[in-house]
């Protein structure tokens, strides 16, 4: 007996079934470049989806709110951290560290999202979670840079974390987000010897 539909064409999925990974990066770009412009408060979704070429359907079917649809974005970006290397000593540990959070900070979209970020952050607990989240995930690298310098005894075990994890990344995030000014390889360097001599004399 021929089985009654067998020549039909298999059904297209669509809605929540068809979540394109092409189309959800271009949300993804969509979401910053309407952050960059207009900051978290005044960024619409409606907005996002018309820079993206989608509906607004689209966003709804992936996050159901302004906030899940901000926590994702960033944690696919932030999140995705790179391992620093041995380089054999606290200072070179630290010029590259430096080197990889100074190519974060030239980003233009993130030297205008991160201040507005951390403004919201001053505002409302909203955020909080979030900038949490991409704290963590940042300080480890760092937090591996102590470690190995301890190791190698450049560092003390009594060593103050906390102070050395806030201080690392400081200068150049002043310089380069704060004050908006470049910072050249020679000068990078300069702040590396700076930090090595400061964190060793702290600990």
């Amino acid at each position: 007996m021929e089985h009654k539909g067998s020549d039909q064409k298999p059904r297209r999925l669509s809605g929540a079934a068809l979540q394109r990974p092409a189309l959800t990066q271009a949300l993804y770009r969509a979401f910053f470049d309407e952050w960059a412009e207009r900051g978290y408060a005044a960024l619409s979704l409606e907005r996002v989806a018309r820079k993206a070429g989608a509906g607004k359907a689209a966003i709804y079917r992936r996050w159901p709110s302004k906030r899940a649809f901000a926590d994702e974005a960033i944690k696919d970006v932030a999140l995705a951290v790179t391992p620093i290397s041995d380089e054999g000593s606290l200072e070179a540990d630290i010029a590259a560290f430096l080197r990889s959070l100074r190519t974060v900070f030239r980003h233009p979209t993130v030297r205008r999202i991160l201040p507005d970020l951390l403004a919201e952050r001053a505002r409302s607990d909203e955020l909080a979670p979030l900038l949490e989240t991409v704290a963590t995930a940042r300080r480890g690298r760092a937090e591996d840079l102590l470690d190995r310098a301890i190791a190698r005894g450049e560092l003390p075990v009594s060593l103050d974390r906390a102070l050395a994890l806030d201080l690392l990344p400081s200068p150049l995030y002043w310089r380069m987000i704060v004050n908006q000014r470049r910072i050249s390889s020679d000068e990078l360097r300069r702040q590396a010897h700076v930090l090595a001599v400061a964190l060793k004399a702290a600990g």
